[in-house]
This record gives structure tokens, C-alpha cells and sequence, in this order.
């Protein structure tokens, strides 16, 4: 066996004579069955003439029959596992020879796991200040707002104006109509060619003007364009918010009183700043990790990487909106621009498996259920339809992995030495 390079490893392979004739002589003998040529009947053609008259369908068969065999016989030998699809070259079959040829192919690398546990983090305990809390509540009192018609006067800023549009000019296919939509005027998610054009108008008014949309606008459709629009102006709402009291507390949930909400709320807030925190830091763990450990990387686990985000980067354009269709990569140039981060994400993910190996990571039936379950129920589908969908699919296996992924994490991070950033 001889080491190429990083993975990949080369072997000359022999096959004895004595078995390229016998593997012959039973492929000659599968032809001789089915053969037909004229002057005999089906099944009695002489084993000679099928040698002659089929050579190359013999020859491709032998080689195909023995090639794999004689490889994997050689890998359980050397006690190598194969990644991939070998390139077998140098075939030599001559009649009344040995076969010979060559496999190149890459293998699993061998990792020595290096200490992983105690590894150091940058992580500090999120806090939570009464201004934060103060800024939830307002979100809240927000979403509780009503809108009160007022009587007919000309909009101002701060007017929540109800207006029916339909776009004239600079959209592509159907015009864009919206019978009744609210629109604040003079707020800063409001685009400013609505606010300038609305702003001094009265209901019943109609009135007609451009309007530039940014090119990140969220709706493709408009993103980047100009549209020129007629514009009803319908009537006039003032937006309302509740008291800030104990009884909007009861009225936003299951609360006795507004401390009681202040109090649910900063629980909320440190929650969800300590699962950010924690998933920075756990992703600190794993560049920690990967830089403490150099060992080569199969090319085909960097293919398979780099292919999976382009086809993820182009199912997230599709679902923008935008024709993937003209969308053509150059590959070689884009797997090398994306080699480096592909292979570290490779490094990453072999080494959290190793890390899962040495301490029985495991994800358990009981937790893949529950994803399963949660799945279904998002998507409104019987869950053993889900179950049976996903096992035939391979998603189950996945969902495991994943789950065994975060847990590996979740315990590097347990076992880290955190310091304050």
C-alpha cells in the first residue's frame, strides 16, 4: 500500500490466473445460457465460439465480478475504510495471465482525540436591567393596541393612514393591489415616498407618485424597483395602547398582577439571552477544538460539504423568489473559495463524533419521538405517516444525529473552563 497524499492511499492488486480463469469460465457459462446465434439453439453454443463471439461482454464482466472483490478482500486486510469511490487504473487482462490493476481511493482518517474537556471559553452570564424589561412591556402594550377612526382632517405624522393602491407602472406580471392597508406616516418602517406623498391628505383623496423600494426589500417582486402608484386615501386611525396596569397584566396572560408580568418577562429575556450566549460559546468550544487537532481530510467529505451549502444557499434564494435557474456557478472556483471553511466544518463534525464515541453520546428514542412529534404537529400530518416518511427518507437518522450533535456540545460545554470576555 502506498500513502499519496493527505487521505489518499494507492494499491497494486494481483489477481492469480488460476481465478481469472475460473471467474471466466462461469461468466462464459451465464452467456452460454442465454446466448443466441444462428445454427444453434438457445443454451448450445459452444463455450469457445461465446468466448469469441462475446469477448468484450466477458471481459467486462470478469473485471467487474473481480475488481471489487479482490479490493475489498485487500481494504480488510489493511483494515482500511474506504470514503468514496476508488479510481481503478492500470488494468492489464490478458488471456492466460494474472489481472492486475491499480485502486486509488481515500480513506476515513485516523483521529487521536486530544483533551477535550476543561477546554476554555469566553462566556459571561447574561444580565437583565429594569429598562429591558421596560422595553418588553411596551412591545407587548404595542401588539395590544387598537386603532380608532378619526373624523376626516388632513393625515399628519404619527396618522396611521387606511388606503387602497394599485400599482401603474414598474412591476413585472399582475399589479400589486391592496384594497385596505395601513400605513404610518412618518415612521421610520414606513419607505419615505408614502409619508411624502400621504402626508396633508384627506379621506376621499386620491393622489398618484413613484415610489423606490431598497434592493433587500422583502417582497422580490418590488425589491430594487420603482413603482409608480395610485393611491386612495380611505380614512384615518389613531393607534390606542392599553394602561400599563394590573389588569393589562391579566389580560396578557395567566397573571395576577403587573409585577408578576415584569417578573415572567425578565425570566424571558435572561432565558433567551443565555441560550445566544451559550450557543456563542459553544461555538467558540468547537474552533477551540478544531484548532487542537491536525489530521488530513478526505476530499470527498470537503465535496459533499461544499455541495450541501450550494444547494442550501440556492433552495433559500429560490424560496426569495429568485430564478436559480441563472444561477450557474463556476464549481472549481467556488469549492475554492469555500475549501478552508468546508474543511474546518468537516474537522468539526468528525471530531464531535469521536468526542460522542468516547463518552456514549447517544441520542435517545424518546428524544428523536419528540422531534418527530413536534414535526407533525407543525405540519398538521399523523405522526407514524411522518415516522414512516422519515425512516424510508433517511430524516430520522438525521434528527438523531442532529440530536446527538447538540448534546455533544451541550456537555463541552458543561465541562469548559468559562472565562469572563
Amino acid at each position: 500500500m502506498a500513502l499519496i497524499e493527505g487521505c489518499k492511499h494507492s494499491l497494486d492488486i494481483t489477481v492469480p490466473v488460476e481465478e481469472v480463469e475460473s471467474e471466466t469460465q462461469t461468466v462464459v457459462e451465464g452467456i452460454q445460457k442465454r446466448a443466441k446465434l444462428p445454427g444453434f439453439r438457445p443454451g448450445k453454443v459452444p463455450a469457445t465460439l461465446v468466448r469469441k463471439q462475446f469477448s468484450s461482454d466477458v471481459r467486462r464482466k470478469v473485471l467487474e465480478n473481480l475488481i471489487p472483490r479482490h479490493l475489498e478482500r485487500r481494504l480488510r486486510e489493511e483494515e482500511l475504510r474506504l470514503v468514496g469511490s476508488p479510481d481503478i487504473t492500470k488494468v492489464s487482462l490478458e488471456p492466460g495471465q494474472a489481472l492486475e490493476f491499480t485502486a486509488e481511493f481515500e480513506v476515513a482518517p485516523e483521529i487521536e482525540l486530544q483533551e477535550y474537556r476543561d477546554l476554555t471559553v469566553p462566556y459571561r452570564e447574561p444580565e437583565v436591567t429594569d429598562e429591558d424589561v421596560a422595553a418588553r412591556l411596551e412591545e407587548i402594550r404595542d401588539r395590544k393596541a387598537t386603532y380608532l377612526n378619526v373624523d376626516p382632517r388632513p393625515i399628519e405624522d404619527g396618522d396611521h393612514a387606511v388606503v387602497a393602491l394599485l400599482s401603474l407602472a414598474g412591476v413585472e406580471g399582475e399589479p400589486v393591489r391592496q384594497d385596505e392597508m395601513m400605513l404610518h406616516i412618518g415612521a421610520g418602517d414606513t419607505i419615505p415616498a408614502f409619508s411624502e406623498n400621504l402626508r396633508g391628505a384627506a379621506p376621499g383623496d386620491m393622489r398618484e407618485f413613484d415610489v423606490a423600494y431598497p434592493a433587500e426589500y422583502v417582497q422580490p417582486k418590488l425589491a430594487g424597483k420603482t413603482v409608480r402608484f395610485q393611491v386612495a386615501v380611505k380614512g384615518i386611525r389613531k393607534k390606542e395602547l392599553p394602561g400599563l396596569d394590573d389588569e393589562f397584566a391579566k389580560d396578557v396572560g395567566d397573571y395576577q398582577n403587573l409585577e408578576e408580568l415584569r417578573e415572567e418577562i425578565r425570566k424571558a429575556i435572561f432565558a433567551e439571552r443565555q441560550h445566544l450566549a451559550q450557543e456563542e460559546a459553544k461555538n467558540k468550544l468547537v474552533e477551540v477544538l478544531v484548532d487542537g487537532h491536525d489530521f488530513a481530510v478526505p476530499e470527498t467529505y470537503i465535496d459533499r460539504q461544499i455541495r450541501t451549502k450550494l444547494e442550501q444557499s440556492l433552495m433559500a434564494m429560490a424560496e426569495r423568489g429568485i430564478d436559480i435557474s441563472k444561477f450557474k456557478p463556476d464549481w472549481a472556483q467556488w469549492k475554492e473559495s469555500q475549501r478552508e471553511r468546508a474543511t474546518r466544518e468537516v474537522k468539526a463534525s468528525l471530531l464531535l463524533g469521536k468526542v460522542a464515541d468516547a463518552e456514549s453520546i447517544n441520542a435517545l428514542r424518546d428524544e428523536v419521538d419528540r422531534e418527530v412529534e413536534r414535526y407533525a404537529r407543525q405540519h398538521r400530518e399523523p405522526v407514524a405517516a411522518v415516522r414512516l416518511r422519515m425512516e424510508k427518507d433517511g430524516s430520522l437518522g438525521r434528527i438523531a444525529s442532529q440530536i446527538q450533535t447538540q448534546k455533544t456540545l451541550t456537555f463541552l460545554f458543561e465541562h469548559a473552563r468559562k472565562v469572563a470576555d
